[in-house]
C-alpha cells in the first residue's frame, strides 16, 4: 500500500507509480466522494497511455472504451447483480486495464474470486490537493 499526495497538475506521479506496480491486464476500483478526481485520475492514465480525444466519465453508458486497452466504467446508478444481468463483467476478459468508478463489494469479491489482478486507489481531498492510497487486494 501506498499514499500520494498530489495536484491535479502532479497527477503524472500518481499515473507513474500505478504503471510501475500494475500488470498490463488489471482492474482498477477508484473510490471517493463525488468530485474526489476519479475521473480526473481516468483522464490522466489515458492521457499517459496515448489517448488523445476527450475523456469523459461513462455516468449514462456505464462503459467506454478509450483506446484497445483502457476501458472505463461508472456503477453509480447499477448494483451489481445488474452489472451481471446486462453481460459486462464478460468485459473484464479483455486485455488491457478496467479502471471502475463505484464499485461494490460484492463486485470486489466476485472478480476477486474468478481469480482477476484487483488494484484500489481511494482518493480523499486534502485541501487543494488528493490523497491516493494504492492498494493491491
Amino acid at each position: 500500500m501506498r499514499d500520494i499526495v498530489a495536484s491535479e497538475d502532479e497527477l503524472a506521479i500518481v499515473v507513474d507509480y500505478l504503471n510501475s506496480i500494475v500488470p498490463k491486464d488489471a482492474i482498477i476500483f477508484l473510490t471517493g466522494n463525488l468530485a474526489s478526481g476519479k475521473t480526473t485520475l481516468t483522464k490522466a492514465i489515458a492521457k499517459n497511455r496515448g489517448v488523445d480525444g476527450e475523456i469523459t466519465s461513462p455516468t449514462f453508458s456505464l462503459q467506454q472504451c478509450y483506446s484497445e486497452n483502457i476501458y472505463h466504467y461508472d456503477l453509480y446508478r447499477i448494483e451489481n447483480r445488474e452489472f451481471m444481468e446486462l453481460g459486462l463483467f464478460e468485459e473484464f476478459d479483455k486485455s488491457g486495464w478496467h479502471i471502475v468508478e463505484w464499485g461494490d463489494e460484492s463486485l470486489k469479491s466476485f472478480l476477486l474470486n474468478c481469480g482477476y489482478e484487483l488494484f484500489i486507489v481511494t482518493i480523499t481531498p486534502v485541501e487543494d490537493r488528493r490523497k491516493y492510497n494504492i492498494e493491491k487486494i
